[in-house]
C-alpha cells in the first residue's frame, strides 16, 4: 500500500524534493555572487576600476586612468635581431603599422601636465598573420606595488572623501609605512624629475615576459624604449603651459618624426621575475638586443583618434612572446577590460541622450 499524504516518509520526500528545487539555484546563485567578488575582499577588476573612479570626481567617457593623453601613429622598422631572442613576427626584418597613446597617469581629463610626475606610452603594433602586439609602458623601470591588493590598498588611500571632496594625506602615510616598495617609487621619482617632452623620455614594459625562439629555447626578457632626443627636466616656464606635453609633441612632430629604440634586456641568473617593484641590477654580463626603431610621425585628439577605442591590454602577445607569473599583469589585463566597458557604455548612453 502507497504511503499516505500525511505520512512521515511523503512529507520527508516532499521536504527533500523542495530542498533540491531551491538549494542547487540558491547555490550557483551564491557561487555566482563569491566569483564576482561581491561577497569577498579579494581585489577583483570591478572593484578595482571602483577604486580608481573614487580617486577623482567622475568624467563619463574616459579612461579610468590616464585619461589625458594624445593619439599618435607611425611604424615599428625591424632590423631582425630580435629573431635571436623571439620567434615573434615583429622581429622578422620589416616595418609594422603602429597606432598608440602618450598620457599621463591619473583619472582627471583635465588635470594640468605639471601634476603629471609620471609619462605613459601605449602601442599596438599591426603583425601578420592577424597578429598584434600592445605595449603599456611607463617612465618609470619599477611599480609601487607588486599585487593587486597592495594596488587595491593604494589606491583606498588615495581615494578621495566624499564630504570633502579631497584626499586625506593620513591614509597615504600610513599606507607608505606599510608598503617599503612605495617608498622605493617615490624615492625613484623624486631622483629622477619628469620629463620636459613625451618625445624625450625613455619607458618600460616594466614587467618580466618570456621569449621563445624558433628553437623553442625560452628566455626571461624586459623591454624599454630608448629616445633618439636627450632626456632634459620640466623647467617652470615650460610647466605654466597646463597642456605643454601635447603641444610639445605636436611641435616635435611639425619639424619631423620621433624615434625610440626597442631595446630587450635578457635576465640572468637571480633576476626577480615577478615582481615589478624590483629593477634588474646592472651587469656587464647582461645581454641587450636593440630590435629596431619606432618611428611616430602623426598625433591627433584622444577625443576621434585612432587610440580612442583601444585596450591596451599587455597580455595582447604574438605567439613567441608569453607574459610570466607576475601577479600584475592578468589583474591590469582585467582591468583594463572593465574600464573600457564602462566608458563605452557611458559613450553609448550620452550618444542615445542626444539623439
Amino acid at each position: 500500500m502507497p504511503p499516505s499524504p500525511s505520512s512521515p516518509s511523503r512529507r520527508f520526500g516532499l521536504l527533500l524534493r523542495w530542498f533540491v528545487v531551491l538549494a542547487v539555484p540558491a547555490a550557483l546563485a551564491a557561487l555566482f555572487v563569491w566569483c564576482a567578488g561581491w561577497l569577498s575582499s579579494r581585489p577583483t577588476a570591478p572593484r578595482i576600476v571602483d577604486a580608481f573612479e573614487a580617486t577623482t570626481s567622475s568624467h563619463p567617457g574616459f579612461r579610468r586612468n590616464h585619461a589625458k593623453g594624445i593619439c599618435i601613429a607611425g611604424h615599428f622598422d625591424s632590423n631582425g635581431a630580435g629573431t635571436a631572442l623571439s620567434r615573434a613576427s615583429v622581429f622578422v626584418r620589416g616595418a609594422y603599422p603602429v597606432v598608440g597613446r602618450l598620457s599621463i597617469p591619473g583619472g582627471d581629463p583635465d588635470q594640468q601636465d605639471n601634476e603629471g610626475t609620471v609619462r605613459s606610452f601605449a602601442l599596438r603594433i599591426a603583425l601578420p598573420y592577424d597578429e598584434e602586439w600592445r605595449l603599456a609602458m611607463n617612465s618609470t623601470p619599477i611599480f609601487a606595488v607588486r599585487t593587486p591588493q597592495e594596488l587595491f590598498a593604494q589606491l583606498h588611500a588615495e581615494a578621495r572623501n566624499a564630504r570633502t571632496g579631497h584626499s586625506d594625506p593620513a591614509k597615504m602615510e600610513a599606507f607608505l609605512a606599510a608598503h617599503p616598495d612605495a617608498r622605493a617609487f617615490r624615492a625613484w621619482l623624486d631622483a629622477h624629475p619628469p620629463s620636459s617632452r613625451f618625445d624625450n623620455a625613455a619607458y618600460f614594459g616594466i614587467s618580466t615576459f618570456k621569449a621563445t625562439d624558433s628553437h623553442d629555447q625560452t628566455r626571461f626578457v624586459r623591454w624599454q624604449i630608448t629616445p633618439d632626443h636627450p632626456y632634459s627636466p620640466v623647467e617652470a616656464g615650460e610647466a605654466r603651459d597646463p597642456d605643454f606635453l601635447a603641444h610639445g609633441l605636436v611641435t616635435q612632430l611639425q619639424r619631423g618624426p620621433l624615434r625610440w629604440h626597442l631595446m630587450f634586456e635578457v635576465a640572468l641568473p637571480g633576476d626577480p621575475i615577478d615582481d615589478s617593484t624590483q629593477q634588474w641590477p646592472a651587469s656587464r654580463e647582461r645581454t641587450w638586443i636593440d630590435t629596431g626603431t619606432l618611428v611616430i610621425d602623426r598625433a591627433a585628439p584622444q577625443i576621434d583618434g585612432p587610440c580612442r577605442d583601444i585596450v591596451f591590454d599587455p597580455l595582447m602577445l604574438p605567439d613567441g612572446l608569453a607574459p610570466s607569473d607576475d601577479p600584475l599583469l592578468a589583474s591590469r589585463s582585467s582591468t583594463y577590460r572593465v574600464s573600457f566597458d564602462r566608458r563605452t557604455r557611458e559613450e553609448s548612453a550620452a550618444d542615445a541622450a542626444h539623439r
